[in-house]
């Protein structure tokens, strides 16, 4: 098993940064690869950014030039930076593992454990 809990969430304005943090325990080397994932009221999950075991990443298109994912293997942690942040970032941003390789990662599916999510609010 693994466990994933996020940190680094808050109430911010528009136009300021946020850094996310993942911290991974347990058996970590089954993940491959690692994903953001967010929330909103009254709107479904999306997907946000994911860095694979060998170190390519993939962000949506709502936070490219914004957001960038990174990892400190040392430490067992991803990182979600967060720029320029807009009121429609608001929302509970989740990480989750995956641990089989999946030509659709960037999907809910592919993913097998998940955190309980920090909030960030982002104001007008």
């Amino acid at each position: 098993q693994v466990q994933l809990v996020e940190s680094g969430g808050g109430l911010v304005q528009a136009g300021d940064s946020l850094r996310l943090s993942c911290t991974a325990s347990g058996k970590t080397w089954d993940i491959t690869h690692t994903g953001w994932f967010r929330q909103a009221p009254g709107k479904e999950r999306e997907f946000v950014a994911l860095i694979r075991t060998g170190g390519s990443t993939q962000h949506a298109d709502s936070g490219r030039g914004r957001f960038i994912i990174s990892r400190d293997n040392d430490k067992g942690t991803v990182y979600l930076q967060m720029n320029s942040l807009k009121f429609e970032d608001t929302a509970i941003y989740y990480c989750a593992g995956g641990r089989r390789f999946s030509a659709t990662d960037d999907r809910e599916e592919a993913y097998d454990y998940w955190g309980q999510g920090t909030q960030v609010t982002v104001t007008s």
